[in-house]
């Protein structure tokens, strides 16, 4: 057994240096910051219904994502104020890097794309100057809304072109609402030059979700994924492309459908590795999920049975798959391995050689 005792793994999942490339921004808001923010006129958001939102995580992270869409995250301001905590909190974890998603057609009621999109850029220059933690933001389609906003989102992108914004993505609710429905927003982001990525077999949704997401829409990353294992031919095609699937460990589906004796034995994060497919594990929501970055990686170890070697491939996954530029993937390869290496010769048990694993 290749894990480092309980304590051992707490300090060293917490030390690594580690990207988040699968992050909501609205799903990223400290509970205080939400009650101070739902507690202003205008807001709409009863004081008891804002503790219910992070003290009932059962019920949901999108009724959450509504609510500051339509009802608290009301200016731009707040949108800057959310991403500079958001990202003081993962540079406190250990994050280096976070690629984060934003759903402006949900805020365009209250202000538009342009003055959103800067607001949370300046947010990342803060950061960035503060803590040393970098970030990229993915816009992201609206799955339940129309074929028609999605273009519109593509549209405001092209007409805002900056550096930071670097791709299209698409999440909410999957379940009715296949990819396949977005393929003009996708191959016209795709023809502006923008990377492009989707949440697909996220909620057990069949794998040609997975299939059409890269086939039709010309997706390079994979949010979730799960369902790929269910198509043997569609997992071998995603090993030999080399396609990093941004897992959650904390994705809620697999713990209300399979019984909890057997949760981490059956999930597929456990079995995706062994099908060639490269996973990186990720946040989501954090509060909402109640996970942290290292308490993130800590599951991979403690639940899904992930030995040090297997972490060290997961955490280089991340960097492969991220959108930085191929100098900066370099650099953290490099940073991020010698580092890595380090911290696992001070807890690894003997019979734990890391150096030389294949990556």
């Amino acid at each position: 057994m290749d894990t480092p005792a309980p304590d051992a793994l707490d300090r060293f999942c917490h030390a690594i240096p580690k990207v988040d490339l699968h992050v909501h921004l609205l799903g990223a808001v400290r509970p205080a910051t939400f009650a101070e923010l739902a507690a202003r006129p205008g807001s709409q958001v009863p004081a008891e219904e804002a503790r219910d939102f992070y003290e009932r995580p059962e019920k949901g992270a999108i009724r959450v994502l509504r609510a500051l869409e339509q009802r608290v995250a009301l200016t731009p301001a707040d949108l800057h104020r959310i991403t500079y905590e958001h990202l003081a909190d993962f540079a406190g974890d250990g994050v280096r890097h976070s690629e984060i998603f934003w759903n402006p057609t949900g805020t365009a009621h209250l202000f538009p794309y342009a003055a959103g999109a800067d607001a949370i850029l300046a947010g990342f220059e803060d950061a960035a100057r503060d803590f040393g933690v970098t970030a990229l933001l993915i816009p992201a389609v609206d799955r339940e809304d129309t074929p028609e906003a999605a273009l519109a989102l593509v549209e405001w992108m092209g007409a805002h072109r900056r550096d930071a914004i670097v791709g299209l993505g698409m999440d909410y609710r999957e379940e009715g609402h296949p990819p396949e429905t977005f393929w003009r927003a996708y191959a016209e982001a795709g023809r502006l030059g923008f990377r492009r990525i989707a949440h697909a077999g996220e909620f057990g949704c069949h794998p040609r979700n997975i299939a059409t997401a890269l086939d039709l829409l010309g997706c390079e990353r994979i949010d979730h994924g799960y369902t790929v294992l269910e198509d043997p031919a569609l997992a071998a095609r995603c090993a030999e492309r080399g396609i990093v699937f941004t897992v959650v460990p904390t994705n809620s589906y697999y713990r209300r459908t399979l019984p909890p004796e057997r949760w981490a034995l059956d999930h597929p994060i456990r079995r995706m590795p062994a099908a060639g497919i490269a996973i990186h594990p990720n946040t989501d929501d954090p509060p909402l999920h109640r996970v942290t970055p290292a308490g993130c990686w800590r599951m991979m170890a403690r639940d899904f049975g992930f030995g040090l070697p297997e972490l060290r491939r997961c955490m280089r996954n991340g960097i492969r798959g991220s959108f930085l530029d191929d100098g900066a993937k370099r650099r953290l390869e490099a940073d991020f391995t010698a580092e890595f290496d380090a911290l696992a010769a001070e807890c690894r048990p003997a019979t734990d050689p890391v150096q030389g694993h294949p990556a």
